[in-house]
């Protein structure tokens, strides 16, 4: 399985609802960066992704974006493809 990261806040939920669609396709481990946290980890994600709205996912290296795109993702069936490539 690709790594996950997940550019996040302690207080946001649709990064609690991002977390929760990753686990229940078998994620076991997502690498947070608490943006809230670390301000100079929100520069750094803004200029890699072009926004400023958490979370931002990656799956491997593949910027899936917001938790509305992962949703997308999963419904279109192509996230189980991300996740077991």
């Amino acid at each position: 399985m690709p790594k996950i990261l997940m550019y996040c806040t302690a207080i946001c939920p649709y990064c609690v609802l991002a977390e929760r669609l990753l686990r229940a396709r078998g994620v076991t481990e997502i690498e947070k960066i608490r943006v809230d946290l670390q301000p100079e980890a929100r520069r750094v994600m803004m200029e890699a992704t072009g926004c400023r709205t958490v979370p931002q996912i990656y799956i491997g290296t593949y910027l899936v974006g917001t938790y509305d795109n992962l949703a997308a993702l999963d419904h279109s069936g192509k996230l189980n493809q991300l996740l077991n490539s």
